[in-house]
């Protein structure tokens, strides 16, 4: 199950789950929550009733579906760096979701500071959507989770077309099928964070 943003973010973490877990990519099927994610804020009961009210709906959309819950993917772009904020929203996250998701795991896909900032670490993706495009030096083999508006930094960097979000899942696409992902050039915590998540499903 994926709750997140928008349907982009999903998209993007749809690719990113099939690279890391391929075997779990023939047994189980990706659905989408629609409602967008809004967790980063809130705190204490607050908190607690937004993971209730969002994993509910993932139970009931497996129920829907007529299939178990193995697991709840959850993105939320931070907006912010990989530091001791970002430390502590997560640590409050996965505290809140290890208490209410009893029988499923979750991995959260907290992106510092936004998606934008994990597509960056597979630079060689960007020309095969868009022959032109080139991601500049300065990006390159970066902590990208202390870059601040990955999302404006490719629109000025990348060259013609302008990168418009909703390219992102493409590049995602395509990082996955040039088997880029699992090498990712440069680094982010908030990325690393999410890989292990992932990496201790069973």
């Amino acid at each position: 199950m994926l709750a997140g943003e928008d349907q982009n973010d999903c998209e993007i973490m749809a690719a990113l789950i099939r690279a890391h877990r391929p075997d779990l990519s023939d047994a189980a099927k990706l659905v989408r929550i629609n409602d967008p994610v809004r967790l980063r804020r809130k705190s204490g009961p607050d908190l607690a009733a937004a993971v209730k009210a969002l994993t509910g709906k993932a139970r009931a959309k497996a129920r829907q579906q007529r299939s178990d819950l193995l697991g709840f993917v959850v993105h939320e772009d931070l907006d912010g760096y990989t530091d001791a904020h970002y430390a502590r929203i997560r640590k409050a996250l996965t505290d809140e979701f290890g208490r209410q998701c009893q029988g499923f795991r979750t991995a959260l896909a907290l992106a510092a500071w936004e998606s934008e900032g994990w597509l960056l670490l597979f630079p060689d993706a960007f020309p095969h959507v868009r022959p032109r495009w080139k991601v500049p030096d300065r990006l390159l083999d970066k902590d990208t989770g202390r870059l601040k508006d990955a999302k404006d930094e490719l629109k000025r960097g990348l060259g013609q077309p302008v990168f418009r979000e909703s390219d992102g899942p493409a590049v995602a696409r395509k990082a996955l099928e040039h088997r880029l992902i699992p090498s990712p050039r440069g680094g982010n915590r908030s990325y690393a964070d999410f890989v292990g998540d992932l990496t201790h499903w069973t």
